[in-house]
């Protein structure tokens, strides 16, 4: 499986309706559920100035965040994504906690697996068309 900060980025980026659907299904198992957070609300957004290196804060983003705990399991699950979709971060913590707690892991494993698989040519797909745009000049 993913290293945690890759799991958490595919989660957020996968089909909304598929990520709350194996929430769902998976929540019967995981027994009494504390929620820790649960909140939307503004995070400054980093950028780097490609010239000169240096960090700036580019604006701010609005973004829905959940952190839960699951008692039963001593396993603790995150979400955040862009927006106001609070659902969808629970969703992201649940599925997050399942798999901290060992709860349905193959099952959930392939469901990351093929999220991710997914993203990876929805970019190189999208590489490929800016690349197709991409003009060299010969300068004298």
């Amino acid at each position: 499986m993913k290293d945690h900060a890759e799991l958490l980025e595919t989660l957020a980026r996968a089909n909304v309706d598929v990520l709350k659907a194996e929430a769902e299904a998976v929540l019967p198992q995981l027994g009494d559920i504390e929620v820790i957070e649960n909140r939307s609300g503004l995070v400054m957004l980093p950028m780097r100035d490609t010239v000169t290196g240096s960090d700036f804060y580019l604006g701010e983003v609005l973004t829905a965040e959940a952190h839960i705990r699951l008692n039963d399991h001593g396993a603790e699950g995150y979400g955040m994504v862009t927006g106001r979709d609070l659902e969808r971060a629970m969703a992201m913590a649940v599925i997050d906690a399942a798999l901290d707690a060992g709860v349905e892991t193959d099952r959930l494993g392939r469901f990351v697996d093929k999220a991710a698989a997914i993203q990876r040519q929805a970019d190189d797909d999208r590489l490929r068309r800016i690349e197709a745009t991409r003009v060299e000049m010969e300068t004298l």
